[in-house]
């Protein structure tokens, strides 16, 4: 299926993306994840987004199920994007952003809650290309920022994630982790933990030229 001309700036991301990232807030502990990211169309001008994660025992092996979120990604003009995403914990986000080559940076417009959500009250997202090599060959790095339960906006997530499948149509986010065979869910060299970034947070220092704040980042 050809894909839509207006998602021309967005093309970059489709597929299907498995890693690793660390993660944390003060009023948490630092945890490490598994994640797997599919990005796919129908034909119509928007991309079909699913994101899935894991918790990470210091081994790598794969542990039980931690956040899903899923939306769609829809691309305007003057390289803008409007991203909607939908939480299972009763959250909701409106994202507005810009796209500059491979990389993308959005803060939310929106974030609406239901009565028994968690206060979550804003988001900024970055994300982008790292890596030698043309986009076929890159990784895609992302940090997340939150202002949640009367904290301030600051580092809360943050990965590097390998192209596991091209993806390029509907279905591909139907898969399980692993299916690839690749193995790189597992993997995160050197080890993690409190002061000790893992390697997507390293990438994503460099992709947003700051440095992480939190308990995560040993602080």
């Amino acid at each position: 299926m050809a894909i839509h001309p207006d998602l021309e700036p967005l093309a970059f991301l489709l597929g299907r993306w498995e890693g690793a990232g660390i993660g944390g807030y003060p009023t948490i502990e630092s945890f490490r994840f598994g994640q797997e990211i599919s990005f796919s169309h129908n034909g119509k001008p928007f991309l079909i987004y699913t994101s899935r994660t894991w918790r990470l025992d210091e081994e790598g092996q794969i542990g039980p199920p931690l956040g899903t979120e899923s939306g769609y990604w829809r691309p305007r003009p003057d390289s803008q994007v409007e991203v909607m995403l939908a939480h299972p914990t009763g959250i909701v986000e409106i994202y507005l952003g810009e796209i500059t080559g491979t990389r993308i940076e959005m803060a939310t417009d929106v974030v609406a809650r239901t009565a028994t959500a968690k206060e979550v009250t804003a988001g900024h997202r970055l994300y982008g290309l790292v890596g030698s090599g043309g986009p076929a060959d890159q990784d895609l790095a992302y940090a997340y920022d939150m202002a949640a339960v009367d904290q301030e906006l600051q580092p809360h997530l943050s990965a590097q994630l390998k192209r596991v499948s091209p993806g390029e149509q509907q279905g591909e986010q139907n898969k399980s982790p692993g299916d690839s065979g690749t193995g790189t869910l597992v993997p995160l060299p050197g080890p993690t933990g409190q002061g000790r970034p893992a390697r997507g947070l390293g990438v994503c220092q460099v992709l947003a030229g700051r440095r992480p704040t939190g308990r995560h980042a040993g602080g």
